[in-house]
């Protein structure tokens, strides 16, 4: 095996396959899902530790999540919600990002595929 350096050919394909890989929509949902989650558990609890000077605005959370107050026992369910608040947009933004290449790799192969045959029947 020898120690050259891959072609350029090589890499740019090695490139695209990375750039138009699917995304994991299980394991995205759970990574946003995550961040989203200890986002709001975070924040509810450096509103508590610093009081109530930083604004009323985290209490409308509760609006929108069930059970959620501005409290000790609050934050632990706002990281619930938040966690799947999160997942759930993490996981439906990946399958409109899969969905999305999906088509675009299919529009972009038909028109290759159309380019190649294009010039077929002239030489009949």
């Amino acid at each position: 095996m020898s120690d050259s350096p891959p072609s350029e050919p090589d890499m740019t394909s090695q490139q695209l396959t990375y750039a138009f890989a699917p995304l994991h929509k299980r394991a995205f949902g759970m990574a946003i899902g995550l961040a989203a989650g200890l986002l709001v558990c975070g924040a509810t609890l450096v509103y508590l530790y610093r009081g109530p000077e930083l604004g009323p605005g985290l209490a409308l959370l509760r609006h929108y999540f069930a059970g959620y107050t501005v409290s000790w026992a609050g934050a632990f369910v706002g990281l619930l919600w938040g966690f799947v608040a999160g997942f759930v947009a993490g996981w439906f933004f990946a399958f409109c990002r899969n969905l999305a290449m999906g088509i675009l790799i299919f529009f972009i192969r038909v028109r290759s595929e159309l380019a190649q045959t294009r010039d077929f029947l002239d030489h009949i």
